[in-house]
């Protein structure tokens, strides 16, 4: 007896050693594709994993259990009970191939499944003798539930889909958690033969299978083809650390539509030409959706790239920020009047766009003009150099030329931003003048930079607001820019709620003739807006702050504008007096930047609309006060 034991002990101890020395080989777990989620854990897009193979990690609780009672019932029903193998199960197997001549059940266990998923070998009895003995091993290592995990993300589903997270995905379009009878029946069936059971192949087949598996019959018909697998997440995980589930702060609706659009878009762009767009809360600075290229978008298209972090030059989307700091400073103010006039800063000689000049009109309409001198010359005020390190402070590092020092041409897009970048400072704009890194992973504690005050930050983010040329919502604050020679068309905006960045452009840097921000990115700036919930009517603080000081003077004999007043709707056939009251003449009027002739005896001029619409009317006397005015023409 003694003997025998020490002789059983010596077995057990060399079992031991010998799985110790030969583990099972579970490196095929390793890998993985990933799931992207949405900000509500809605399956947002997938990505496959190493080699291109569908395959999704899933624990027994992300399976219905509709799908494992349906397995363990038609697989292994003593599962939970027996030791990785069933000795009746294959001594029945044995016996029935005996009599036959080929095999017709093989016996195995689910654990024995595993065991061979791990580590696929030729179907005969050597290798059953060994799935065997890597079933004892798995018992001996694994819970029961982390084996059917094993089985459950290795199972072939058919052509490069493996595991039933993959399956749901692939033939159902829903996450594992979700799959209904029929469906689980189906993804149970496949692995046993999986090309020979693929639904799009031999859908009349996997119908049959199906329902044996049902034990019944169903009207639901097979799946004839995959559910598409979304491409986005390569946006969602540049950068990340690869993850098998990847929660992101996107909204799945209006990704998707965004998505729509941009394909709409992409499709009346010149040939190569491509977009990127970028929508993120003001406040959090979360991305709410983003599309590079476009869904359908080739190899012209850049489909592959994320332009939403291509460095370009951003035309005159500057000029807010260098505003907003002319404003802080003091150097200038919205009502204060600037001139746009030849001017050379040293060998630097700005034109406009359009070749000409202005002359006398106040920092806001220069603004919304995107007059070129005034920007250079609050620029030079500023000082360019100051301008680029507070963006670098702030997190928002300029591309200068190699070897180059900021300069004034900055002011007109003389340096590099990407997208994102853009979008941050002007979410800055919408709200208290800090710069928030926009973030596609939730982030508790973002990072935040002071930059501009609040004041200046709700002085300019008021000046910006106004219609869109094309109509649509009301209370959006925008700004076009254009690269020299066409290659960069930039439209950004926000309102209370929400920040929009838009690129139109080549994804290599040529130019697109005749391509402006007005043109091309502002229309789709637009009806992204469309797509968005209304902001609130109460403004936030930040804008609160402005309180119109600095355009209304207070005076009894302060400049007003007694005709027409702000947000009038009048209705003009012919000539419109505009009426001033206070202030010290000679007073000058304009309509959208555009003197109107008046006497300089007279507060008053008269101004004929082009047609209805809406227009902006300024006032200014001869201290510099100004007033403006919203108004619309019917």
């Amino acid at each position: 007896m003694k003997t025998l034991a020490i002789a059983a002990l010596c077995v057990v101890i060399a079992l031991f050693a010998l799985d110790r020395a030969l583990p099972p080989d579970l490196s095929r777990l390793a890998h993985s594709g990933t799931v992207v989620l949405d900000r509500d854990d809605r399956v947002l897009a997938l990505l496959p994993a190493p080699g291109g193979v569908w395959r999704f990690a899933a624990r027994v609780e992300d399976v219905s259990p509709i799908f494992l009672d349906t397995l363990i019932r038609i697989e292994d029903r003593h599962f939970w009970r027996h030791p990785g193998v069933n000795p009746l199960a294959l001594g029945r197997a044995a016996l029935q191939g005996l009599r036959v001549g080929r095999i017709v059940s093989g016996g195995s266990t689910i654990t024995m499944q595993a065991a061979r998923l791990l580590e696929p070998r030729p179907r005969n009895l050597g290798s059953k003798l060994i799935e065997i003995a890597r079933a004892v091993q798995l018992e001996l290592r694994f819970s029961k539930r982390e084996i059917l995990a094993i089985w459950m993300n290795l199972a072939p589903m058919g052509g490069n889909l493996e595991g039933v997270q993959a399956g749901a995905l692939a033939w159902f379009g829903v996450p594992a958690q979700n799959l209904e009878a029929d469906q689980a029946a189906l993804l149970v069936a496949i692995p046993r033969r999986p090309e020979a059971l693929r639904p799009d192949r031999h859908p009349a087949r996997a119908h049959l299978i199906r329902n044996r598996v049902l034990a019944g019959t169903t009207d639901q018909a097979v799946p004839t083809q995959r559910a598409a697998m979304p491409h986005l997440a390569r946006l969602a995980v540049s950068g990340q650390s690869p993850t098998p589930t990847l929660h992101t702060t996107l909204t799945r609706p209006l990704q998707i539509a965004v998505q729509r659009l941009a394909d709409e878009r992409l499709a009346d762009l010149p040939a190569n030409a491509s977009l990127a767009i970028v929508i993120a809360d003001a406040t959090s600075r979360e991305i709410r959706a983003i599309v590079s290229g476009g869904s359908g978008g080739g190899e012209g298209r850049a489909g592959a790239l994320d332009l939403s972090r291509a460095v370009r030059s951003p035309g005159s989307a500057l000029k807010p920020i260098i505003y907003a700091m002319a404003f802080e400073d003091g150097v200038a103010a919205p009502n204060r009047v600037v001139a746009d006039l030849p001017r050379r800063f040293g060998g630097y000689a700005p034109e406009n766009f359009d070749r000409g000049f202005a002359g006398t009109v106040t920092a806001a309409e220069a603004l919304r003009r995107s007059l070129n001198l005034p920007a250079v010359a609050l620029l030079d005020r500023v000082g360019p150099l100051r301008f680029a390190v507070s963006l670098r402070a702030a997190g928002v590092p300029l591309r200068l030329p190699p070897g180059a020092d900021p300069s004034l041409p900055l002011a007109l897009g003389g340096a590099g931003i990407d997208l994102r970048h853009l979008a941050a400072l002007y979410a800055a704009l919408a709200t208290d003048g800090s710069v928030v890194p926009l973030h596609l992973v939730a982030d508790p504690r973002p990072a935040s930079h002071p930059l501009l005050s609040s004041r200046a930050a709700a002085d300019v983010a008021e000046v910006l607001t106004q219609p869109l040329p094309d109509g649509g919502r009301a209370g959006i604050a925008w700004k076009t820019g254009t690269s020299w020679g066409g290659r960069d068309a930039w439209a950004m905006g926000f309102d209370r709620s929400h920040v929009v960045g838009v690129w139109v452009g080549r994804p290599d840097g040529t130019p697109l003739p005749g391509a402006t921000g007005r043109s091309l990115a502002l229309p789709l700036l637009g009806r992204v807006f469309d797509l968005l919930p209304a902001a609130p009517r109460d403004p936030p603080p930040a804008f609160a702050a402005s309180a119109h000081q600095s355009w209304r003077p207070d005076s009894a004999d302060g400049l007003r504008l007694l005709f027409p007043p702000p947000e009038a709707v009048i209705t003009a056939d012919g000539p419109v007096t505009i009426k001033a009251m206070g202030g010290r003449r000679p007073i000058a009027f304009m309509v959208d930047g555009v003197p109107m002739p008046a006497d300089p005896a007279r507060r008053e001029a008269a101004w004929t609309p082009t047609g209805p619409g809406f227009y902006r009317v300024t006032i200014l006397d001869a201290e510099g006060a100004a007033v403006v005015a919203a108004v619309r023409v019917r």
